[in-house]
Formats: structure tokens, C-alpha cells, sequence
């Protein structure tokens, strides 16, 4: 007599699953250095399959995107940010630590920034990054084959 009401558990358990959001990854899609490494983490399966892992890209207009509240694209744009299953929003080095948490082979990293002041560290290291990353953008904007300076539009299905 148990299994239907296992199977209506499950059932529910499973809507809920489906209905939370995944952990979505905002990113800058016309900058150069962000699309090759949001191209190494798009080709990795995330640790738990009930834990997908969405991509999109603030830079693309055409998108019907909606921002997360408080926040707009230029502040997006700026910085890297990570939404959350709760739906907080993370940025900079917190937003790297969450994606790495849900990646394998990355997820060595998120455990080392839970160490007294690695957090702290990396996220001073990502701003000193910031500055410099106008030039690296130009920099490797030059190594782009002609035509590469958007992702293919299926890119922000969830992964």
C-alpha cells in the first residue's frame, strides 16, 4: 500500500526540484577573456544533476533577460555575478566560489576559498583584475577568429 504514496512523494519532490531555479551565471558575453572561460565551464556537467547550472550572457539586448532586482545591466556588466538557487545574488569572487562549488574538477577551488582569508584574497586579486581587464580584453579580442564575438543563441540553455 506504500507505493503509491512513494510514487506521489516522489512526484512532488520532483515538481519542486524542476520549479527551483538553477544556479544562473551572469556574465559578460561581448567581452573576449569572459566568453572563453564561460566556454570552460559551459563543456562540464554539474555535480549534482537536480543542480543545473543556467548561462546568460547581461551583454546581449535581444535577450529577454530579466535583471535581478536592484541591479542594472552597466552593474552587471561590470562585474561577475552569480544568482543563486535561493535567488541571492553573489558577485565577484563569492559568485566564482558558488560556480565552482557546482563544477567538477572545480570544485577544489571553492573549498580552499572557504579558508580564513582565501576569500578575502581572491577577491582583492579579482579587483586588481578589473582594472586590468580593459587591456586584456583588447588583448585577447585580437586572437578572436573573425566573427566569434557572440555565443551561439542556444548558449543559455541551462547545463
Amino acid at each position: 500500500m506504500t507505493e503509491p504514496v512513494d510514487e506521489a512523494v516522489n512526484k512532488v519532490v520532483n515538481q519542486a526540484v524542476k520549479a527551483s531555479p538553477p544556479l544562473t551565471v551572469l556574465y559578460d558575453g561581448a567581452c573576449p577573456l569572459c566568453r572563453r572561460e564561460i566556454g570552460i565551464y559551459r563543456g562540464l556537467q554539474p555535480l549534482r544533476s537536480d543542480s543545473p547550472v543556467c548561462f546568460a550572457d547581461v551583454s546581449d539586448v535581444s535577450l529577454p533577460l530579466p535583471l535581478p532586482p536592484g541591479t542594472t545591466r552597466a552593474q552587471l556588466l561590470a562585474r561577475f555575478h552569480v544568482r543563486g538557487r535561493d535567488g541571492e545574488l553573489l558577485s565577484g569572487a563569492q559568485a566564482f566560489l558558488a560556480l565552482w562549488a557546482a563544477l567538477p574538477g572545480w570544485r577544489w577551488l571553492a573549498l580552499a576559498g572557504r579558508l580564513p582569508g582565501v576569500a578575502w584574497l581572491m577577491e582583492r586579486s579579482y579587483r586588481r583584475f578589473l582594472r586590468w581587464r580593459p587591456t586584456l580584453q583588447r588583448w585577447a579580442s585580437r586572437l578572436d577568429p573573425p566573427g566569434s564575438d557572440r555565443p551561439r543563441p542556444h548558449d543559455n540553455a541551462p547545463r
